[in-house]
């Protein structure tokens, strides 16, 4: 069995934010599914996806304070400016965090660990709602 979405989040600020549910919800076929995978691709270079703690809002922040730290707006070495301070470090952050997730997927649920959640990391102050493609596949 093979399911594709597209899958539209609405718009966010800048910062890293939980998107599992929103993922499970738009495919409800992954129930269906005793073993699998499913890949989530986003569809934007200035915006990424990672896999981390789901509890701890703190953790989200974190992750925010370290990327703008590591990836500096002001930065004089920045020749790709024209579409704003925070264009550029935004493709940077999103080769760092990579534009997808792959989880297995066991008797219909994400096989996800106790405190892990997929994130939207969003590296533009205005970055509109993100497209993803989520892929699916395994047995009934």
């Amino acid at each position: 069995m093979w399911i594709q979405r597209e899958v539209t989040l609405e718009a966010r600020p800048r910062g890293f934010h939980l998107v599992t549910r929103e993922i499970e919800e738009a495919v409800p076929e992954l129930r269906d599914l005793r073993v699998g995978m499913v890949h989530v691709f986003i569809r934007h270079t200035s915006a990424s996806l990672t896999l981390n703690e789901n509890a701890s809002p703190d953790v989200r922040r974190d992750f925010e304070s370290w990327s703008n730290e590591a990836v500096p707006e002001a930065a004089p070495y920045w020749t790709h400016t024209v579409e704003g301070a925070d264009d550029m470090p935004g493709h940077v952050k999103a080769s760092l965090f990579g534009p997808s997730v792959t989880i297995p997927v066991a008797d219909g649920h994400l096989a996800l660990g106790t405190w892990q959640g997929i994130y939207l990391c969003e590296h533009r102050d205005r970055g509109g709602s993100r497209s993803l493609v989520v892929t699916a596949w395994g047995e009934h």
